[in-house]
């Protein structure tokens, strides 16, 4: 269950879509595959970067007010209608929370239980560990860091990530930052398998509060350092959560993960999407793809699905308002 000041974690928005789905062991001795390190590219068209650039210096303030529980189960309940087929009878896994910052509805789905590895997700965990310690510090990030940083987010550069990994402590460094932003359930990963580090969909959207509203731990320029690489992303990053919304300026986060025991892929997403007059923060989580593009489509659907659900119900006058878990 979430844990923040104003409570937002509705009863009764959690569905677990394959009761019974076994949750498999995965190969701990597995290293983080290289990921794309493509040049980095304009991803959209200029009203659109224009609107990215806006809202790179936007900070919400999460909603607190009465709000429609029904409007979560509805989302949740889609989500399980539209994936629940590809998990029955399968080892595939899936988890996946949503928040609506207008409306402080948020909602939850999954196929299956436990942490999951995070891949390159991870990243956006590691620059925010990274700017807390400079914070600390009053230091900016030297001009190297900024360059492995921008190389970190926006082309998902293993090597930049090794780097600033051990700036940051390694693990110790991360779980100290993570008892700040409070995620609770991430254990990193140990020998310097940053991309094994273990994670719930939950502490993923903690971590995207942290990035995108206020109060949090992270300074004003913090926030608008990260949210600034996250939404300019390399062309060939750019999938995952911004399918919910794709004509919007979204910011992302992706990561993948090919098991070297089973060949099996984990495949996760992580972002924010403006969609339909609503801004959203979405967390996909996923594994045992057969391949990473059948990752990919089931990410981007499990995204679409519950964006596109939650907000229709929350705009709908039938779903009278209810008072959020206290």
């Amino acid at each position: 269950m979430l844990s923040r000041n104003r409570a937002l974690w509705l009863p009764g928005a959690v569905l677990t879509l394959a009761a019974g789905t076994a949750l498999i062991a995965l190969n701990r001795g597995a290293v983080p595959a290289p990921e794309g390190t493509a040049p980095l590219v304009d991803r959209r068209p200029p009203v659109q970067a224009a609107q990215a650039a806006q809202a790179a210096t936007q900070t919400h303030e999460p909603v607190a007010r009465p709000a429609q529980r029904s409007a979560a189960r509805t989302a949740a309940d889609a989500v399980r209608d539209e994936l629940g087929a590809a998990a029955d009878g399968e080892r595939l896994r899936y988890s996946i929370a949503v928040e609506d910052l207008d409306t402080g509805e948020l909602a939850h789905s999954a196929a299956g239980s436990g942490t999951y590895d995070t891949a390159s997700i991870v990243k956006v965990n590691i620059l925010a560990a990274l700017l807390l310690q400079a914070q600390a510090t009053g230091q900016a990030l030297t001009p190297a860091q900024q360059a492995l940083a921008a190389s970190m987010i926006r082309n998902s550069d293993n090597t930049a990530t090794d780097t600033l990994w051990r700036a940051i402590g390694g693990g110790p460094g991360l779980a100290r930052a993570n008892r700040t932003f409070g995620l609770t359930d991430t254990t990193p990963g140990a020998g310097g398998q940053w991309g094994l580090t273990q994670t719930v969909a939950a502490d993923q959207l903690r971590l995207l509060r942290a990035v995108f509203t206020s109060p949090s731990p992270l300074t004003h320029a913090s926030q608008d350092y990260i949210r600034s690489l996250m939404g300019s992303v390399a062309a060939d990053q750019d999938w995952g959560v911004p399918a919910a919304a794709p004509e919007s300026a979204g910011f992302v986060k992706n990561g993948w993960l090919p098991r070297t025991g089973s060949g099996e892929w984990d495949v996760n997403s992580i972002g924010r999407v403006d969609y339909a007059g609503h801004t959203l923060l979405v967390s996909v989580l996923s594994d045992h793809h057969a391949t990473r593009e059948a990752g990919i489509a089931l990410v981007e659907k499990a995204a679409s699905t519950a964006v596109h659900a939650l907000v229709a119900a929350a705009d709908t006058p039938a779903h009278g308002p209810e008072t959020l878990a206290r």
